[in-house]
């Protein structure tokens, strides 16, 4: 059964630097402008991960100009958790950091165990191939939880 897009929802992995900035990008290039999108990491101490960048190129979403921030950065800048409808982690630890600051709050966490191309591949071409991989399973998850996009080729 697909579930109706949520108004707000906030995908979150390590770092915020490689799996939960594609998943944002993805998700406002797939379904649009109609739900809020951000994304957040357990830590922010990366900057955005080139090969991700190049992965999201491939399929028209932008990512370069994204700047990582960690829930406690959220925090500071007035972003509340309870503000979204969905939290989605992308990784253990942001499961785990996103159970514990939503505890209070009544929201949906959802785990989606996305692989961590970081470190895969020992060629550029390998490397390229496993952010391909991590970015088609976040696709594949938003597709199986929402639909096929409105106008999106099959």
């Amino acid at each position: 059964m697909v579930a109706e897009l949520p108004q707000s929802v906030l995908f979150c992995c390590d770092y915020n630097a490689v799996r939960s900035p594609m998943a944002e990008g993805i998700m406002k290039k797939l379904y649009g402008a109609g739900t809020y999108v951000q994304s957040a990491g357990v830590k922010s101490d990366q900057e955005i991960d080139g090969f991700s960048i190049a992965v999201c190129e491939e399929v028209g979403v932008e990512l370069s100009r994204h700047r990582v921030r960690s829930f406690d950065e959220m925090a500071e800048w007035g972003d509340d958790l309870g503000s979204f409808d969905l939290v989605v982690a992308l990784s253990p630890a942001s499961q785990r950091r996103a159970l514990e600051l939503t505890r209070v709050y009544h929201l949906e966490v959802a785990y989606w165990p996305i692989m961590d191309p970081t470190g895969l591949g020992e060629t550029r071409a390998a490397k390229l191939d496993a952010y391909r991989q991590s970015r088609d399973q976040i696709r594949a998850h938003m597709i199986e939880r929402w639909g096929e996009p409105e106008g999106e080729p099959e």
